[in-house]
């Protein structure tokens, strides 16, 4: 029985996937908690596929760019972007919670919050400090780099093997054809596992409504209402304008990575739509190199959504336990974000990881106040996600059409091919890129 048009649809499959999870977690949450390994499975088959991809398409990139001035200033932009967009989003997280105050009126005495809780985030952020941040980029073994599946491990391989070979092109030619045979192979499992997004959704959202419900929401749905507010904010009023100073309208990117963000929705996670993002984003007209050396950076070092929560709970834990901050303590608190919003990338829950480390070098806040956010972090993480990766495909985009690397042309066109009902095209171009 061959299925509708529209039922063949990923985006679509992966929305009545979520609906259906929803349901039963809210019906039987036992049975819906018990659907995490789903999500759990499907996260893990793509996380397999982020290490070897990156590296392919990286190197591929980094031949085909043969320039190391042109390597340099694409790295350069690009940080001085990350920077930027994370110091916007900061000042945003600050400005909502002083204008909605989400914390005022509670009164919590941080005495008696249980600080076990806190003790396992603790201990993370102690371990990913800046000094250990940087020496993880480092692996101890080129095979090393792969084990764990940590993108800037790779990245850092990654780019040594592309200069490597661009010193020898001769020597190199037949080594570059078998990893462009080997990406190509890549992305063919890719798109395989892809059919299970589905699957990994229902799960994920029954285990989430089955866990934790909508009931845990309760006196802090103040906060979480500002957090979607801010993360909504920074969209419109940043990355919209920016998106439409450099020639493009967001609203049709977004519309264009629908799959993507609903993947993230669901997931509460960035990774597992990464090697998709680099083949869309490459089907778009962006050049291989700077996709390759732009997107996985981002996912390290452009964690808007984390940047906005760091300063919105910070706020919140200070008006909640009843701790007035001066103007320095503020400016020390967004200094010290500047670089924990970094330090605790690709660490299991890494906004909470953040966000101790933070609260760790700022002594006037309490460390135990974080135990208020734990039990509705969940519903927190999407929003985070789905703004970190919005932001650094809008950011891939950028230093492509700065670096003269974007075919606008292509932009324009697939952006129009993006329209409801036509996002086949899209995804067989994506497809086509890959290959």
């Amino acid at each position: 029985m061959r299925l509708a048009r529209p039922l063949r649809l990923l985006y679509v499959q992966v929305v009545l996937a979520m609906v259906l999870g929803m349901t039963l977690g809210h019906f039987w949450p036992q049975a819906g908690a018990l659907l995490k390994p789903l999500s759990d499975a499907f996260v893990g088959l793509v996380r397999m596929m982020i290490a070897p991809i990156v590296f392919c398409t990286i190197v591929s990139g980094i031949t085909s760019l043969a320039n190391g001035k042109a390597i340099g200033r694409t790295i350069i932009h690009s940080l001085a972007l990350f920077y930027l967009l994370t110091a916007v989003a900061l000042a945003l997280g600050l400005v909502t919670a002083f204008v909605l105050r989400p914390g005022a009126g509670m009164h919590v005495d941080a005495h008696h919050l249980d600080s076990s809780i806190v003790a396992q985030y603790a201990k993370h952020a102690q371990e990913h400090g800046l000094v250990a941040f940087g020496l993880s980029v480092i692996p101890e073994t080129m095979l090393g780099a792969f084990e764990k599946g940590e993108v800037l491990p790779v990245l850092l391989l990654s780019v040594l093997f592309g200069f490597s070979l661009n010193a020898y092109p001769r020597a190199g030619r037949p080594v570059l054809a078998l990893i462009d045979g080997v990406a190509q192979m890549l992305f063919r499992i890719l798109a395989m596992i892809m059919r299970l997004a589905p699957l990994g959704a229902f799960g994920a959202m029954a285990f989430t409504v089955g866990r934790f419900g909508i009931r845990s929401v309760g006196s802090l749905g103040m906060l979480m209402v500002s957090f979607y507010v801010a993360c909504l904010l920074f969209v419109a009023l940043v990355l919209a304008p920016l998106a439409r100073l450099h020639g493009f309208a967001l609203w049709r990117l977004l519309r264009y990575m629908r799959e993507e963000l609903l993947i993230v929705l669901a997931t509460s996670s960035t990774e597992p739509v990464l090697p998709r993002l680099i083949a869309k984003l490459e089907a778009l007209g962006c050049d291989k190199g700077v996709v390759g050396l732009v997107l996985p950076a981002g996912y390290s070092f452009n964690l808007d959504g984390t940047a906005i929560y760091l300063t919105l709970a910070s706020l919140f834990i200070a008006q909640a336990c009843d701790v007035p901050l001066s103007a320095p303590q503020i400016a020390t608190m967004l200094a010290v974000m500047l670089l924990t919003s970094k330090g605790a990338a690709g660490v299991s829950g890494s906004g909470l990881v953040a966000l101790v480390a933070t609260l760790i070098a700022i002594p006037d806040l309490p460390v135990a106040g974080v135990a208020l956010l734990v039990g509705i972090d969940r519903f927190m993480s999407e929003a985070r996600a789905l703004t970190s990766v919005i932001s650094n495909a809008c950011a891939v985009i950028f230093v492509s059409l700065w670096e003269g690397a974007c075919d606008r042309a292509r932009l324009a066109q697939m952006l129009r091919v993006a329209e409801p009902g036509r996002q086949d095209g899209a995804n067989d171009a994506a497809t086509d890129t890959a290959r």
